[in-house]
Parts: structure tokens; C-alpha cells; sequence
């Protein structure tokens, strides 16, 4: 198992005085990464035992109170440390990180997946780090995988998110409104001012909403738009398993495999406005090529 971690932001100031913090600042190295592989659980193909038996039932339940229960108790914790860091925003930031990095690897922990991740050499740079989500197991995984220093955008409604939302927003991520698109697009806009000038990274899902089957879906343009304000690589965060391991709808957990693969880094500094598209494009073939068949999207 590894370390690293995720983020949150208040969407009712302007981003760009409220993120505004001393220069200076720059995204620190995500903790090393120790990772212990199960050779006999990777399978070639997306293979996994359906146990829906009521032990395996009972034991769901128990580990999801338990995950419930952890969360909770480090949410007021933490929640505490954002109520004194007010003033510091970079603080507060950093500060969701950690609280990503404790967290997201203790709920992993109690689940009790099996995780192989790859290609972790490349989670320790400024990037825009972009992941394909079917799966609450997501969040978790981002949450510990994310170096400090990266800010998450979200949808507004993500305050009413029990814990995690709150703590979201007190952290001092990023959210849009994305049922205004003008509003949207200014608010990616200011998203990019800010990143730009407090050395910040992002993470965001390229697909703007959850997969219900697992196979991956069209990229959204934004994060293309964030990279030629910024001009940050963007880090391609592959997840494979996760949509098995706890489905849409069900509090059930089952002991899924599950994988993460950092892809190497793509440079988007010479890349042009007028070929967005075919960014968007790469980029989601890119993905579809390093899933399996299961998780590709239908031709």
C-alpha cells in the first residue's frame, strides 16, 4: 500500500483575492510510495468474485460504519485546524491535503482492497492531475494519491456532501456552478489565475460526472482550457477495478482488486486554442487504451 493525497474550496468570494497568499509557495512532494504487489491478484483480464453472501453482506456493513465513523472523527479534527488557519488559505489548503492523505489511506485500510499502483514517480510535480471516476472508492483514492499542494474542482453542490463536503469548502477548494455556463467559464478562469500565481496543482475528473457502468465517458473541455492557462502538464491517473469493488447504489464493498496507474507526464506548453478538440481526444484515447475491455467506452 502507498501514500499520497486530495483537496476542497469556498466558491462564494472571488477566487482570486481569497486564494491570494505570500509568493513563494510551491507544491511539496507527496510522501513516498511503498508498494507491496500480490502478483496472483492482478489478473489480465477484469475477473473478480461476486460475493453476495449475508457474512460477506455483514462484513460490508461493518467496514462502511467503520469508514463513517473514521471520517468523522478526523473531519472534526481537521475541521478544527481550518477554524485557525482562516487567515492562511495556502494554509488551509495544505492542511485539506493532509487531512486527504490521512484519511483517504486509512478508509482504503478498512475497506480492504487490494491496491497495486504504478508510475508513482510521477505524482510529485506541479500538474493538472486528471482521474476517470465510476466509484465513491474514487474520492478515497484521490484524497491519499494527490500530492500536497493540489486544489480539486468540484460542482457547488458538493457542500452537501455529508463531512466531506464541509470540509470541502473549509479547506478552500474549488467549486463551479455548472448549471451557468458563463458562470462556469469565469470560474475556470479565475481557477487558472490562481493556480498560476500560488504555485498550486489541480485535480479534476475530466468526465464531470460518475460513470454508472465503469466504462469510461466523453471528456469534458475544461481541463484542456486549465492547461493552456496554465500550461501545466497534465498527469493522467488511471483507475481501474473501483466501479466492481463498491457499484453505484450499493453499500455493498466487495474485495475487488483495484489499481492505479500515473501515466508520464503529457507537456502542454505548445499546445494551440484552436485544437482543443483534438487535446480532448488524445487525451480520452489515451485513457481507453490503458483500461480494460470492461471499463472502454462502447464504440
Amino acid at each position: 500500500m502507498e501514500n499520497s493525497g486530495g483537496g476542497a474550496l469556498l466558491r462564494n468570494r472571488r477566487l482570486e483575492s481569497f486564494l491570494d497568499t505570500s509568493s513563494g509557495l510551491r507544491v511539496e512532494e507527496a510522501p513516498k510510495i511503498l508498494v507491496k504487489e500480490k502478483p496472483e491478484l492482478w489478473l489480465k483480464k477484469d475477473v473478480y468474485m461476486d460475493d453476495n453472501g449475508w457474512v460477506s453482506s455483514i462484513i460490508s456493513w461493518i467496514r462502511i460504519v467503520t469508514c463513517f465513523v473514521s471520517m468523522m472523527v478526523t473531519t472534526f479534527i481537521w475541521a478544527l485546524i481550518m477554524v485557525v488557519l482562516i487567515p492562511w488559505p495556502y494554509e488551509r489548503i495544505r492542511q485539506g491535503n493532509i487531512y486527504g492523505h490521512v484519511t483517504g489511506r486509512m478508509l482504503m485500510w478498512i475497506l480492504g482492497n487490494p491496491i497495486k499502483i504504478e508510475g508513482a514517480e510521477y505524482n510529485n510535480e506541479r500538474a493538472i492531475y486528471i482521474s476517470n471516476h465510476a466509484s465513491p472508492i474514487d474520492i478515497f483514492l484521490i484524497m491519499w494519491l494527490t500530492p500536497t499542494g493540489t486544489v480539486g474542482i468540484a460542482k457547488k453542490e458538493i457542500v452537501w456532501y455529508p463531512l466531506f463536503g464541509q470540509l470541502y469548502v473549509l479547506a478552500n477548494h474549488l467549486r463551479i456552478d455548472r448549471s451557468n455556463p458563463t458562470s462556469a467559464i469565469e470560474s475556470m478562469n479565475e481557477v487558472a489565475r490562481a493556480v498560476v500565481r500560488n504555485n498550486l496543482s489541480l485535480i479534476i475528473f475530466p468526465e464531470g460526472t460518475r460513470s454508472k457502468n465503469g466504462r469510461l465517458l466523453p471528456f469534458k473541455k475544461g481541463f484542456v482550457h486549465l492547461a493552456l492557462q496554465t500550461r501545466l502538464p497534465i498527469v493522467p491517473m488511471v483507475l481501474t477495478g473501483t466501479h466492481q469493488a463498491w457499484r453505484k447504489g450499493s453499500l455493498h464493498v466487495r474485495p475487488t482488486p483495484l489499481a492505479v496507474k500515473y501515466l508520464p507526464p503529457i507537456s502542454t506548453e505548445n499546445w494551440k486554442a484552436e485544437k482543443i478538440d483534438d487535446y480532448v481526444k488524445m487525451v480520452h484515447d489515451l485513457y481507453a487504451a490503458q483500461l480494460p475491455e470492461t471499463q472502454r467506452p462502447l464504440a
